[in-house]
């Protein structure tokens, strides 16, 4: 069983993903619905809901937790380590990893909530943007049109000439990943922390033995986000969702 856990949804592209690689493995998914987001909070608020969620995901006998949430990530991977007796993994890591592999110039943005950008986790950049209205305009399911394009516009024209490689640093961006390399023209290579991950999680679970059972937990549980999470997952999920208590 891998537990993964994001402060909204946006953690379910690592699912998605995750599900690619191993398609026969269990996961159990924590929503934090209820606090989203989490990266307009303080780091301290940070801390405490991430070792909340990693108690809760603990509870359920996961053998493996993914970090899907590139707040918590930045801020408190060390909290969630420390309180898990299983292996853990962020979201940051492997996409270093993959923008130092195929960046030509090294240089390399970054581009996600304050939270992130404001953390010292990507070292490596050269030059971070925050996009404080994207998640919510994701979550309200605008992932084509002129609103969308608008705001991809406003946070990534900066970009442009100025790095050769980019980090989604945050999961829901990967929803909207064709819209953003259509504005950039092709001509700065994206990096997806999901499926980076996901890589990640396969090297390390590609042995376990699972039944193809995913289950997931919201702390908060209304239509819309039902809706958001078919849009994400494309299949219907409702019949899968708990309630949440943390």
């Amino acid at each position: 069983m891998i537990g993964v856990f994001d402060s909204g949804l946006g953690g379910l592209t690592v699912v998605k993903e995750i599900k690619k690689f191993l398609p026969d493995i269990d996961i159990t998914y924590l929503g934090d619905t209820a606090r989203v987001p989490y990266g307009t909070r303080s780091p301290e608020t940070i801390r405490k809901f991430a070792e909340e969620d990693t108690k809760f995901l603990l509870d359920k006998d996961v053998e493996l937790i993914v970090v899907a949430c590139n707040t918590v990530s930045s801020l408190a991977l060390d909290v969630v380590k420390k309180c898990s007796n299983v292996p853990v993994l962020g979201v940051i890591e492997p996409a270093i990893k993959k923008a130092l592999k195929i960046s030509i110039s090294k240089k390399i943005g970054l581009v996600g909530t304050r939270a992130t950008v404001n953390s010292n986790a990507y070292k490596e950049v050269i030059m971070r943007r925050q996009a404080s209205m994207l998640v919510p305009l994701i979550e309200e399911g605008f992932i084509k049109g002129p609103e969308i394009d608008l705001f991809i516009k406003k946070y990534f024209s900066d970009f442009k000439g100025r790095v050769d490689t980019l980090i989604l640093g945050c999961t829901h961006y990967p929803l909207i990943k064709g819209r953003i390399d259509n504005y950039l023209g092709r001509k700065i290579k994206l990096i997806d922390p999901a499926e980076e991950v996901a890589k990640e999680v396969y090297e390390i679970a590609k042995d376990f033995k699972g039944t193809s059972k995913t289950r997931y937990f919201l702390t908060d549980v209304n239509e819309r986000f039902l809706e958001t999470a078919k849009m994400f997952l494309e299949e219907d999920i409702s019949d899968k969702v708990d309630k949440a208590k943390i």
